[in-house]
């Protein structure tokens, strides 16, 4: 199992810049999350779980891994939208999945050469699939991608998070940026913590 890679210097830095996250550091204690480093993978398993519970998309991805192998666009492709949906998935998640892999089958989408390109350029792309938003996009950049500076104003949780621990009753844009750029270049190790603070499930 592949686990979000961070150390002593990310900590050490985040602790710096902001004592009340500092705290809670020190409270919460190393954090284990698994990432899917093959990106296709990441892609399918992120479109899945759209709008469906944690329990949902756990079951309904095990029966994709059991009935197709390894997640891939050929493996994808064999299978026909209705094929797609007898394993627990909609229509239109169906669709979405076939999308992807045929942009990425057909050389439209070069999925592999995205790990060079800057965060922004990433996310460009990545949202021009079907089914995929920014906040999409920001879960793959960190979850699969592993990039160190992903802070999600779209994701609930995060402002929850940042809610709980500076003691507001609502995070604005300006001041979400005004964190987001303190956490900066370590936002991804920030982002546990938040999900952390906020009572999201996590691996310790």
């Amino acid at each position: 199992m592949a686990i979000f890679t961070y150390g002593d210097v990310e900590i050490q830095y985040l602790k710096g810049r902001d004592k009340a996250l500092g705290r809670a550091i020190d409270a919460i204690g190393p954090i284990r999350r698994e990432v899917t480093p093959d990106l296709f993978s990441a892609l399918v398993n992120s479109i899945v779980g759209q709008q469906i519970s944690a329990k949902a998309h756990a079951t309904v991805w095990e029966r994709m891994r059991s009935g197709l192998g390894n997640i891939t666009p050929r493996a994808i492709l064999a299978c026909t939208e209705a094929e797609l949906q007898k394993y627990g998935i909609s229509f239109r998640k169906a669709s979405y999945i076939r999308a992807a892999a045929e942009r990425v089958a057909d050389g439209r989408l070069d999925i592999e050469a995205l790990r060079l390109k800057p965060d922004e350029d990433v996310c460009k792309e990545l949202v021009q699939l079907s089914g995929v938003g920014v906040w999409t996009a920001e879960m793959l950049m960190l979850f699969s991608m592993q990039r160190p500076d992903i802070v999600s104003y779209g994701d609930f949780a995060i402002q929850r998070g940042m809610r709980m621990l500076y003691r507001r009753a609502e995070i604005t844009r300006k001041q979400f940026e005004t964190y987001r750029r303190r956490y900066s270049p370590h936002g991804s190790v920030a982002s546990l913590y938040l999900w952390a603070i906020a009572g999201a499930p996590r691996r310790a």
